[in-house]
């Protein structure tokens, strides 16, 4: 049994209570064929704020998830424990800032334990040197183990915050950002950070586990060529060979990449699978991509395209090369899908805008594959009232086929949501 916090929550006004009413009937106009329920939002107290993070989810369908703020104002990780038809979130641990971590973006994994993983953006060790003009705060990855239930005798009980490493700016990579930690088959935890090394390009950074230490080795993006800035988290196929995405620099006329590194001798090599033109491909990747079981890639483009609102693409590998297909162009919204794709056992691919949808405030969409084609089915279309807007994070399915997510804001302090769409 794990040990629970209380949460107190804000009163609302009159005319928020209305302001709801009308967002409920809007909702109900753009989400027809399923039904669009928010399981929590947040109060931007002790529960958090601002879940850009997607959930994940352990063998008893309980979702585990960050908030970049609130707590002690450094960010949350919580549980949304289900019981029977309701939810109840149990904040696991407030970040402190400088000494702990500061701005978790990204999902926290489950290991094989029921232990979590995760990374802040900000904070950690005092270094200097990434912040101009501020303190150190370069980043952090982070392990959450529970209390024994033996020593947990009261309602308000944290989780024990250990962490495996302060990212340094010394020549080094940091601010580690959207992208999931993986683990390999060795037990070593992958991720990327953003910036530093040559150039400010970032890299992929490795965790080795030694002696209950944590030894980093990182591949630094070189100087020169188009590989700059992953936002997006790194997978692994079969063979230990690493994909992602960077953004690029889109100032210099550099719209990101996909890329692969494989493992050579004690190092990676590095090769380019496709680099975007911010044409009708789509521009500036930020998510992380999925493999399907003949090892095609999936992605998303946060903008560009015919449309301006970015892309959904596949990635073929064919004869040694790799062909690049755009599956979906989306229209006119200013920003179109932060998030990546999440494929069913179908192959049809599911997904979120940031600014999209008929409200310009975020949707989640549906691309069923048919006969070799793609059709569009919007799930719901975000008003940014009670319903949240701006959905950020990772998309995942229950085992009764029930899609969930987060919204970054909106709900009904405007702290942001979890929801639920069932079929």
């Amino acid at each position: 049994m794990r040990c629970k916090q209380s949460l107190v929550t804000r009163s609302h006004v009159a005319n928020a209570a209305m302001a709801l009413i009308v967002v409920f009937g809007l909702t109900s106009l753009v989400s027809q064929a399923q039904t669009f329920t928010v399981l929590h939002s947040f109060s931007g107290e002790g529960d958090g704020a601002n879940p850009l993070a997607g959930l994940s989810m352990d063998q008893a369908g309980n979702f585990y998830g960050t908030a970049s703020l609130g707590g002690r104002g450094y960010g949350t990780v919580y549980e949304l424990e289900r019981h029977g038809s309701s939810w109840t979130l149990d904040p696991l641990y407030q970040f402190r800032g400088i000494p702990d971590g500061f701005f978790p973006e990204a999902r926290v994994i489950i290991a094989a334990d029921g232990t979590l993983y995760g990374t802040t953006f900000y904070g950690g060790a005092t270094r200097g040197g990434c912040v101009q003009g501020g303190p150190v705060q370069c980043g952090t990855v982070f392990h959450l183990t529970p209390p024994p239930t033996t020593v947990c005798n009261t309602v308000v009980c944290s989780w024990t915050e250990t962490q495996l490493y302060n990212f340094n700016p010394a020549g080094a990579v940091f601010w580690p950002n959207f992208g999931d930690l993986v683990f390999d088959r060795a037990g070593n935890l992958d991720g990327v950070a953003f910036t530093g090394g040559h150039s400010d390009n970032g890299g992929v950074y490795q965790l080795t586990p030694s002696n209950g230490d944590w030894t980093e080795t990182e591949f630094r993006f070189p100087t020169g060529g188009n590989n700059a800035q992953p936002v997006g988290g790194v997978i692994l196929d079969s063979a230990g060979n690493l994909y992602g995405t960077t953004y690029g620099k889109p100032a210099g006329e550099n719209y990101g990449t996909v890329y692969e590194l494989m493992p050579s001798g004690s190092g990676w090599t590095l090769s380019t699978l496709y680099t975007f033109q911010n044409g009708s491909d789509g521009g500036s990747p930020r998510a992380d991509l999925i493999m399907d079981s003949v090892g095609n890639l999936y992605g998303t483009a946060s903008v560009g395209a015919s449309g301006v609102g970015g892309t959904v693409w596949e990635l073929s590998p064919s004869g040694g090369s790799w062909n690049f297909n755009v599956i979906y162009s989306f229209p006119g919204s200013t920003f179109g899908p932060f998030s990546p794709v999440l494929m069913d056992a179908a192959g049809n691919l599911y997904g979120t805008t940031l600014a999209g949808g008929v409200f310009q405030q975020g949707s989640v969409f549906k691309l069923t594959h048919i006969n070799g084609a793609w059709t569009y089915t919007s799930l719901h279309d975000f008003t940014g009232g009670s319903d949240g807007r701006s959905p950020y994070g990772h998309l995942i399915f229950d085992a009764s086929g029930n899609l969930y997510g987060t919204a970054g804001w909106g709900g009904s302090t405007g702290n942001g949501v979890v929801w639920e769409i069932t079929p």
